[in-house]
């Protein structure tokens, strides 16, 4: 059995009814827990529990030094292509926003690359809209190729795909698949995701199973906090990643809690979490999986990032770009439009989405960052924070 038949049989709603009407006394006892359950972990969602960051902070640094020691694994986004056959009504790489696309040859993969390992970074997140005609599993196999021999840490963050068609990327190198749910609520997801591949609520779902049976060696999960109830989507998050724990366990997983940015588009967040509620949860996973990586992304502000990271954030994302070419402008000489499948070049004073200030190629990123931070700035503001910055962190000679 999938999640899928787990998920649908999840109390949910009673889950939330306790995580809203938690006691101060009910956030007490579950403190106490050195194990946390289901509903410990509804009672430090609370509003209660709100009254007690101090001491959640403290628990929560205390046992991400235990289990983490003083480190900080960095990681780039590298965008291959923002064309995509899904509406979604967040995403700024929604089929219908009428934006500046584009997909980067291999060699052009290659030259993004390099210029993110003279930063110094050897973990990468490979990242594109979901479009087979022009993102196919083969095209993403000879990214990976180009990409293994500098590279011990290559992830990916595609479009779901059948187990047999993740087993050539794993065989590449690829050795990371996220898939973020985007939301828990069947209802939500019904709403935001209007048409193409990715309203199919269940077999997203069920990805990060596919791809642990194609041999990936570590999978991420997270919400997009913004559409849904957020402790609902803290919820099932928490037991999405149990489930995972429990039956995909040679893996390494990651849990990422990312926030709606502004992007192409007119969509305004359905739901709000605050800096300190997102502060709350942060401390509330590291409870409940002490052992899992939080994820932090340049999403985020830099001051509620430096705060966050000595509360149990373990891998952060610096430097980043959300459009193809990005770092080195590869690719701009090839964008357009795309109508149904077919490239449109542009028209003289075309009325395209506005690309963002000092986009060196042209293509429109998927959402706005909010820590524009060069990843050496931020490196040093780790290291003033007490922690190590770790750009790599294994080698494939250790385990040839």
């Amino acid at each position: 059995m999938s999640f899928v038949g787990e998920f649908d049989r999840l109390p949910l709603t009673e889950w939330v009814a306790r995580a809203r009407e938690a006691s101060a006394d009910d956030v007490e006892r579950s403190l106490s827990e050195k194990r946390l359950s289901f509903v410990d972990f509804a009672h430090l969602l609370s509003p209660a529990a709100g009254k007690f960051l101090e001491r959640l902070g403290r628990r929560s640094h205390g046992l991400t030094r235990q289990r983490f020691g003083n480190v900080v694994r960095f990681f780039a986004p590298l965008y291959l292509s923002n064309e995509c056959i899904n509406n979604c009504k967040y995403c700024g790489f929604s089929r219908d926003n009428p934006i500046l696309r584009v997909t980067l040859s291999v060699a052009e993969v290659l030259r993004e690359a390099r210029a993110l390992k003279e930063q110094g970074f050897r973990n990468i997140l490979i990242v594109a809209g979901e479009h087979p005609k022009f993102v196919s599993n083969g095209y993403l196999t000879d990214c990976v190729k180009a990409l293994r021999d500098e590279f011990p840490g290559i992830s990916l963050e595609v479009g779901p795909m059948e187990t047999d068609e993740y087993r050539p990327i794993v065989a590449a190198g690829a050795e990371g698949l996220v898939v973020y749910q985007e939301t828990y609520d069947r209802q939500v997801y019904a709403q935001v995701h209007t048409s193409g591949p990715k309203r199919d609520f269940s077999w997203r779902l069920e990805c990060p199973e596919r791809g642990y049976a194609a041999g990936f060696k570590r999978l991420g999960i997270g919400a997009l906090f913004g559409l849904g109830d957020w402790r609902l989507e803290a919820l099932a998050v928490a037991a999405h990643a149990d489930y995972l724990l429990r039956h995909c366990w040679k893996a390494q997983l990651t849990i990422s809690l990312p926030r709606l940015r502004p992007h192409a588009g007119e969509f305004q967040p359905l739901t709000h979490i605050s800096d300190r509620e997102l502060t709350q949860l942060v401390c509330a996973f590291r409870l409940m999986f002490p052992d899992a990586g939080l994820v932090l992304s340049t999403r985020e502000s830099p001051k509620l990032r430096d705060g966050l990271i000595p509360l149990g954030v373990t891998l952060i994302s610096a430097g980043s770009h959300t459009e193809p070419g990005g770092y080195t402008g590869a690719g701009k000489e090839k964008i357009h439009r795309t109508e149904r499948g077919r490239i449109v070049a542009l028209a003289e004073n075309a009325s395209e989405w506005t690309p963002e200030t000092g986009c060196a190629t042209g293509a429109t990123g998927q959402f706005d960052i909010s820590d524009t931070r060069s990843a050496n700035e931020v490196a040093a503001t780790v290291r003033s924070l007490g922690y190590e910055p770790v750009w790599k962190d294994w080698d494939a000679a250790l385990t040839a």
